[in-house]
């Protein structure tokens, strides 16, 4: 069952429209561009876990990938199908579920964790996400995941200018002690429940699932703390200048902790 008031949050619509933000559109490109050098060939089959209401699966299968998106909440559920009938290639389907014990027998080419791990407190939560993941993929095949770094929200407070915020800096605290957050004061502009993973931690925990670990990946790097990174976004050329310089370091471990969003590129073993 989802927490409670991570399904608060998530109901009010927000992540619908967030990656459209261009100051925000950074994680999008890049996780994009990542997941094209990585995913076989379409039309392989891929399993969107906590995919939301959509943004890589639709984008996927508009590519010609055989897709299907498990999320756990119902009103991303609507939002994806609704989209789905309006674009040019379909969904193959679209789930509610929960990463912890997803409704799907088939084993799939590819499997992504683009959301699920930042909002599962406990280490026994995530593990089960990892071990259903790991059963949904077949041997050989890919399991992308995705964690929030528990470094980079120092500085994204800092530029978001949350720290004189009732009680912010104290989570803060707590968070890069043990990596679990909680909004401090209920305030709209701050965060829900989350985990915060060290790159280690993220590497370790793919290893514990028996994967193969093939490389952890820098999605935004420091680009993020840019002050007109929205404006270069927004701007094709410049765009791309921004996600070239963040490919030529991506895998660098100094700037793992630096980034937003750390993925882990692991594999399933083709023996058991």
């Amino acid at each position: 069952m989802i927490d409670s008031e991570v399904l608060d949050f998530y109901n009010r619509g927000l992540e619908q429209t967030r990656l459209q933000d261009p100051r925000r559109s950074v994680e999008f490109w890049r996780t994009r561009d990542i997941l094209a050098r990585h995913l076989p060939q379409p039309p392989a089959t891929i399993l969107d876990v906590g995919g939301g209401p959509g943004p890589y699966s639709l984008a996927l299968a508009d590519d010609g990938y055989d897709v299907t998106l498990v999320d756990p909440v119902p009103l991303h559920i609507s939002q994806a199908n609704h989209a789905s009938q309006t674009q040019g290639r379909a969904l193959r389907r679209a789930l509610c579920g929960d990463a912890r014990d997803l409704p799907v027998d088939e084993q799939h080419d590819a499997v992504l964790l683009l959301g699920p791990l930042y909002h599962l407190i406990t280490a026994d939560d995530r593990a089960r996400a990892w071990a259903e993941a790991r059963r949904c993929v077949r041997p050989s095949g890919l399991i992308v995941a995705a964690a929030v770094s528990r470094f980079y929200s120092c500085w994204e407070t800092l530029a978001s200018d949350k720290m004189p915020l009732p009680g912010v800096a104290q989570a803060l605290d707590v968070q890069l002690r043990t990596g679990e957050y909680r909004n401090p004061n209920g305030d709209e502009r701050l965060w829900t429940t989350a985990y915060f993973h060290t790159p280690e931690e993220l590497a370790a925990e793919a290893r514990t699932a028996d994967l193969i670990v093939r490389t952890l990946v820098a999605v935004e790097g420091p680009a993020k703390l840019l002050g007109d990174i929205g404006e270069r976004m927004a701007d094709p050329e410049r765009r791309q200048h921004v996600l070239d310089a963040q490919r030529r370091i991506e895998e660098e471990s100094s700037v793992l902790g630096m980034s937003q969003h750390i993925l882990a590129i692991a594999e399933r073993p083709e023996t058991p």
